[in-house]
């Protein structure tokens, strides 16, 4: 098979190891790749979150699969060219990735299924948002809707901070509305699952340390180092998972038609 993988950061760098191993590869590509992923795949270079090019690239390179890491691609509805094209794919359509490029969404899933989640509100203006906050006070957790590489989530202590948070999600990426979420006290751990919209296969539990400084102080991030397994994601806690939220999301997105 020849396989491309698309993105550069250490997610694809572990896809591509582990398709490497493969017997049934012969040709391995990654685009854009890094100078580690260079290694052991080849290089490619084309816009990963445009559908025509990407599809063009599929045709080129006369590929069999391709892997989807990022979620710009799905974002911008790069699965379902490649699809529509004709192209094995690996990777949720662009309806589906909304779970992750939408927390609005989400929290709307979790409602209609009944999965557990924190409670929150939606704003689509920072006014409202803010009279939210002024009215509620804090601790809250204030998060971009949209993808914002990880960084549009804010932990505030202050109803000031909360509110400075707004101001910079509506003017940054992710912004144009924003959940307010309310603050969970606890250990957090993310828990993967391989699905193809009916069956799930459970993986692994993780978990990473979102703040920049020593002591969980400073500033959310996208991750500043991660370990697994994660010793608080239990069997019993997986077994949960998978029954309380997992399960009932996944029938949800069947029956809106987005698996």
């Amino acid at each position: 098979m020849k396989v491309m993988v698309l993105g550069g950061g250490g997610r694809e760098h572990a896809l591509c190891w582990a398709i490497a191993k493969s017997d049934r590869l012969t040709r391995l590509w990654c685009a854009p790749g890094n100078a580690g992923i260079a290694e052991i795949a080849e290089s490619a270079s084309f816009e990963i979150t445009d559908p025509d090019a990407v599809v063009a690239a599929c045709r080129d390179y006369e590929i069999d699969l391709l892997v989807i890491g990022p979620e710009a691609p799905l974002e911008k509805g790069v699965s379902d060219a490649a699809r529509a094209a004709g192209f094995k794919v690996f990777g949720p359509s662009e309806a589906a990735a909304m779970l992750e490029t939408s927390k609005t969404f989400t929290k709307q899933i979790c409602d209609a299924c009944g999965a557990p989640t924190a409670g929150y509100a939606a704003y689509d203006d920072a006014s409202s948002a803010k009279a939210h906050i002024s009215k509620h006070g804090a601790p809250v957790v204030v998060k971009a809707d949209g993808l914002a590489a990880g960084k549009g989530v804010v932990v505030a202590e202050t109803a000031d901070e909360a509110l400075a948070a707004v101001e910079r999600i509506f003017d940054g990426p992710g912004g144009g509305s924003v959940v307010l979420e309310d603050k969970m006290i606890g250990e957090e751990a993310s828990f993967f699952i391989l699905t193809d919209g009916t069956r799930a296969i459970p993986l692994a539990g993780a978990q990473d340390h979102k703040r920049a400084f020593n002591g969980d102080e400073g500033p959310n991030t996208g991750g500043m180092g991660a370990y697994s397994p994660a010793p608080a994601f239990t069997p019993a806690l997986q077994k949960r998972a998978m029954a309380e939220i997992v399960r009932p999301i996944l029938t949800e997105m069947r029956a809106r038609g987005m698996p």
